[in-house]
């Protein structure tokens, strides 16, 4: 059967993140790709210019189209702006009983445009995190759940890591790409266990959408049918050969996009 995942997430105007980076990154991966757009944005290497949310009704309209419909086997949910957002993407999720659910908690482009209203930040750790297999924030979102200053060091980030999980998370993989140090570490964080995953920190201008092609390509994994630590464990992989082929493009003037199909053209 074909491997069917859905990104739930707004939209980049400039192809490098939200819903075209999932896109990208399912088709890359072998898995179809199907989408619930939750906001557009107009946006490219250089920043975020407008942010327009979907209404809430034609968001749901668009989960009942897809789940009535595909066999879906994972899910991404990336940039949920409003309240009202969140609770329609956790009540659609929950009428159709999704599987293998991976939520990215947006809330900072890399250009550094807030995209997460700060209303919203209760509801997603309320209503929405609970609810999921699996959550993917880095440094300065896992500070802003949290309301904590932000990790300096694998303990302090071990530490946020256990604090999520407390407030009701099933698993976080807790992102060090905007730590120091010659390798680049991330922490799966469970109730019992944690995984140590590192990389060599790749220095480039074009880190866009890094974020976003991680949770995707987890969520991927899940699809095809790997067990969580395997999913994560090739996904961060596949983001390290992204990144470290990101300068043979040439896109905008700002921070460019990840290469995600290095391995084909």
């Amino acid at each position: 059967m074909t491997a069917i995942a859905v990104t739930i997430a707004g939209s980049d105007s400039g192809g490098g993140a939200g819903i075209q980076a999932d896109l990208k990154t399912f088709s890359a991966l072998g898995v179809y790709g199907a989408s619930v757009i939750t906001a557009l944005t107009a946006q490219n290497t250089l920043g975020v210019q407008g942010i327009h949310d979907v209404p809430v009704d034609f968001i749901a309209a668009q989960i009942d189209s897809v789940f009535s419909d595909l066999a879906v086997k994972a899910v991404k949910i990336g940039m949920l702006s409003q309240p009202a957002v969140i609770a329609t993407v956790a009540a659609g999720l929950k009428r159709h009983k999704a599987q293998n659910v991976v939520l990215d908690p947006v809330m900072v482009a890399a250009s550094g445009h807030r995209l997460l209203n700060p209303a919203a930040i209760s509801a997603l750790t309320t209503i929405l995190i609970p609810e999921v297999m699996l959550i993917t924030p880095n440094l300065l979102e896992a500070a802003a759940l949290l309301d904590q200053p932000v990790a300096s060091d694998e303990d302090e980030m071990l530490a946020q890591g256990r604090m999520l999980i407390a407030r009701g998370a099933r698993a976080v993989l807790m992102k060090g790409g905007h730590g120091t140090g010659s390798m680049s570490v991330d922490l799966l964080v469970l109730p019992d266990t944690v995984a140590r995953l590192e990389a060599p920190r790749i220095v480039t201008n074009n880190s866009h959408g890094t974020g976003c092609t991680l949770s995707s390509a987890i969520a991927a994994g899940l699809a095809k049918g790997l067990p969580l630590g395997q999913a994560v464990t090739e996904a961060k992989d596949y983001v390290t050969r992204a990144i470290a082929a990101s300068d043979r493009l040439a896109i905008g003037h700002g921070h460019g996009p990840t290469h995600h199909f290095h391995a084909w053209w």
